[in-house]
C-alpha cells in the first residue's frame, strides 16, 4: 500500500519505520531541525534535544504499556540503524517521604514487578551524595531500562531505519493535505505527494494541518540548560535522570550532565509551571523564535541549586519547547476518515515511548485501531 506520514518527529518516524518493514512504500514527510530559531519561519518540533527521562514507571496503566514496549525495542532500533540514542543511566523519583504520590511509586513498581531500590534521609544521602537536602525525603530509583534518551539521535536513527527498509524522505514541511475518492495529496513546496492513505503526525502543528481541533490544546514549555566544566561533570558522572515529585511549580525533571552537538556538556532542567497556550501556528512559529520565558528559566535555576549540592555552572541557557495535552490523558490514535489518520497528543511523556506510540499510529492507517485511543 502506498502511504504517506506527515511529521518527521518522535511519533511520525517511528511510525515509518514499522510500515516500511511490513513492506509498504512510504513516503516520510517533513522539515529537517532549524539552523536558526530566530529567523526560521518553518514549522517547529519538540525533539530538538538531547536528554529526556527514559524509565518503565508511571503512575497510569496505559504508559507504562508504552513504555516498556517501547524499551523492549531501543536494541531493536540502534541494530537497524547504528545511531546509539539511549544511556542506561538509572531514574529516581524523590519526594517528601510523607507524600502518597511518592509513596506508591513503590507500590506499584512492587506490583508490576519493576525493577526499583528505596532509600531515604541517610541512605538518599549516601546513595546519591550530590543531592543537597535528603532529610524527610524518600527515593525510588530504577536502575534498569531507565536513564535517558537523545529525542534528536532518536529521531535520527527512526528515520534511518525507515529509508533502510525503503522509506522515501520528503525533507519538507507540508503545506496541507486534501482527500479524494482515489488517495490523498499532500502538499510541499516541490511539488504534491500522492498517498492512498496519509498518518498525520505533527506533533504541535496537527490540529493547525488538519483545520480542525481534536480537543487537545498546544501549550509553550521553557527549560532550562546549565553549563559544566570538566570538573563538574567528573564529580556528577554517577547522577541519573531525576523526577522530583511535588505540587506544580516545585516538581522539576533533571537529567544528568550530557554532552550537546555544540561540543559542550550540560545539565538540563525542567518542569515549566505556567501555562501558556499556542492557539495557532503563528503562535507556535513566534514561541520558538521569542527563545522562551527568562522568568521561568529564574525559578527552574533557583529550583536546580536547592536540589543539587554545590552546583556550579558557567553558563545558562533559556530554550523553548511546546507540548501538547487532551482531557483524557490519553493520545490522540486513530482514523478521521478513510484515508486519514491521526498520531498526537505527548502530556509531555512520550518521547521515551515513541515507538510504541508510532507504531499504534502506522496500525491504525492500516484499519486496526485501539478503541481507548481513537480520536
Amino acid at each position: 500500500m502506498k502511504l504517506a506520514v506527515i511529521g518527521r518527529g518522535l511519533f511520525g518516524a517511528a511510525a515509518a519505520r514499522h510500515l516500511s518493514k511490513m513492506g509498504h512504500e512510504v513516503a516520510l514527510i517533513g522539515p529537517d531541525e532549524p539552523a536558526d530559531f530566530a529567523h526560521h519561519d518553518g514549522v517547529f518540533g519538540s525533539h530538538y534535544d538531547e536528554g529526556r527521562i527514559t524509565r518503565w514507571f508511571d503512575p497510569y496503566p496505559f504508559w507504562r504499556r508504552m513504555n516498556r514496549a517501547a524499551l523492549s525495542r531501543y536494541g531493536e532500533i540502534l541494530a537497524e540503524s547504528g545511531v546509539e540514542f539511549y544511556r542506561e543511566a538509572g531514574a529516581l523519583h524523590i519526594g517528601r517521604s510523607d507524600s502518597r504520590d511518592v509513596t506508591s511509586v513503590g507500590d506499584i513498581c512492587a506490583a508490576e514487578g519493576i525493577p526499583c531500590e528505596a532509600y531515604q534521609d541517610a541512605g538518599l544521602a549516601e546513595r546519591f551524595p550530590y543531592l543537597r537536602s535528603t532529610a524527610g525525603m524518600l527515593g525510588y530509583f530504577e536502575p534498569r531500562d531507565a536513564g535517558y534518551i537523545s529525542p534528536r539521535r532518536l529521531v535520527r536513527a527512526q528515520t534511518i531505519a525507515a529509508q533502510r527498509a525503503g522509506a522515501r524522505i520528503v525533507a519538507e514541511p507540508a503545506l496541507g493535505i486534501s482527500e479524494g475518492g482515489a488517495g490523498v495529496t499532500i502538499r510541499t513546496r516541490s511539488g504534491d505527494v500522492e498517498a492512498e492513505r496519509v498518518l498525520v503526525a505533527a506533533g504541535g502543528h496537527t490540529q493547525s494541518l488538519l483545520g480542525r481541533s481534536l480537543g487537545f490544546t498546544v501549550y509553550a514549555r521553557t527549560v532550562a540548560l546549565f553549563r559544566l566544566d570538566a570538573a563538574e561533570v567528573q564529580r556528577l558522572a554517577g547522577m541519573p535522570s531525576m523526577r522530583c515529585i511535588g505540587p506544580k511549580g516545585d516538581n522539576p525533571y533533571i537529567l544528568p550532565p550530557i554532552a550537546y552537538p555544540d561540543g559542550q556538556t550540560w545539565l538540563k532542567l525542567g518542569g515549566d509551571p505556567v501555562d501558556i497556550p499556542l492557539e495557532s501556528d503563528a503562535d507556535i512559529k513566534d514561541w520558538f523564535r521569542s527563545g522562551g520565558t527568562v522568568a521561568v528559566a529564574d525559578r527552574l535555576q533557583e529550583q536546580i541549586l536547592a536540589r543539587i549540592r554545590d552546583l556550579r555552572f558557567e553558563e545558562r541557557r533559556v530554550v523553548p519547547c511546546m507540548t501538547t495535552f487532551g482531557n483524557t490523558g490519553l493520545p490522540c490514535i486513530g482514523p478521521l476518515s478513510a484515508r486519514v489518520t491521526v498520531a498526537f497528543g505527548c502530556y509531555g511523556k512520550s518521547a521515551k515511548c515513541s515507538d510504541e506510540l508510532g507504531r499504534l499510529g502506522g496500525m491504525a492507517l492500516l484499519g486496526e485501531v485501539d478503541a481507548e485511543l481513537a480520536p
